[in-house]
């Protein structure tokens, strides 16, 4: 009985070795397009959230620990799917200078590795955390571009036609606002794909904190994408109710940026407001029959 639970532990010891030492070789190949990544967060305001996902991830391991610590450790050649996803999504990078799929082959090749060296009950324990890490990924620019204007037309037809209804005289034309005295321009940055992306972000965040129920969970990341684009229309409102006062210079400058981080904060009020609406109105028979299953 000894000997067996010592070959075990041994055999556990040596895949967590595997993983470890194949783990740093992995961020040893991959140094320089982290580096580079890291430097876009910095680059890139809407991409700035990318700088909470790695530790987020590493607290969501580290929250596993001890349901990891009992899981047996029986390694899956079906790791081998994920590596060779990530070998061709690197390969394609590196062939056509596309980093998207460079940085996706990172996340695809250490989802690989757990399931490889650690078996797939232990993966399946991990696998939040890791599926988290690729919102660290920012969108391909040419994908950006094919949603950014939809979303500036989006934001600017709900402000416009809000403000005609309160007795504003303003006209749209494309995502150019027309008051009075000047006229508004929806350019890339008011599009609210900022938002958008650091709102479903705090969706998952938020969703994994405060709700177990998984059906919650969708609803609730789900929601930010409404939100998001209803709160960036209020920014824009509220940009032209300024500038139809003061000016075309309200649209510019530190009031426009106080503007972002305001109705960011409205954003999570609304968050927490559908949460609690959630708890009330979610059906309490669905969860009594989730704990008795349990």
């Amino acid at each position: 009985m000894t000997s067996i639970s010592e070959e075990a532990s041994g055999k556990r010891m040596l895949s967590l070795m595997s993983l470890g030492i194949t783990a740093l070789l992995t961020f040893a190949i991959f140094g320089p397009i982290l580096y580079y990544l890291v430097l876009h967060w910095r680059a890139v305001d809407d991409y700035s959230h990318g700088f909470l996902i790695a530790p987020l991830a590493i607290y969501f391991a580290w929250e596993r620990r001890g349901t990891l610590r009992s899981a047996p450790i029986e390694p899956s050649w079906w790791g081998a799917l994920p590596l060779a996803l990530g070998v061709v999504s690197l390969t394609i990078g590196r062939m056509g200078v596309e980093l998207t799929a460079m940085r996706v082959a990172f996340v695809l090749t250490l989802n690989g590795l757990v399931l490889l060296f650690l078996g797939r009950k232990a993966y399946r324990i991990l696998a939040f955390p890791l599926l988290f890490l690729f919102l660290a990924v920012p969108l391909p620019q040419s994908l950006v571009n094919i949603i950014s204007f939809p979303l500036q037309l989006v934001a600017a037809d709900l402000a416009v036609s809000t403000l005609q209804l309160l007795g504003f005289a303003i006209l749209r034309e494309g995502n150019i606002i027309h008051l009075p005295s000047t006229q508004l321009f929806v350019a890339d940055a008011c599009s609210g794909l900022r938002s958008l992306m650091a709102l479903g972000t705090l969706g998952v965040v938020f969703a994994y904190f405060f709700r177990k129920d998984p059906i919650e969970r969708i609803v609730i990341v789900l929601s930010t994408i409404p939100i998001a684009i209803l709160v960036n229309s209020f920014r824009v409102g509220l940009t032209t109710v300024l500038a139809y006062h003061w000016g075309g210079q309200m649209a510019n400058g530190v009031i426009h940026q106080t503007e972002g981080f305001f109705t960011f904060a409205v954003a999570f009020v609304l968050l927490l407001a559908e949460s609690s609406l959630l708890a009330l109105m979610w059906p309490k028979r669905w969860r009594i029959e989730r704990k008795i299953s349990k």
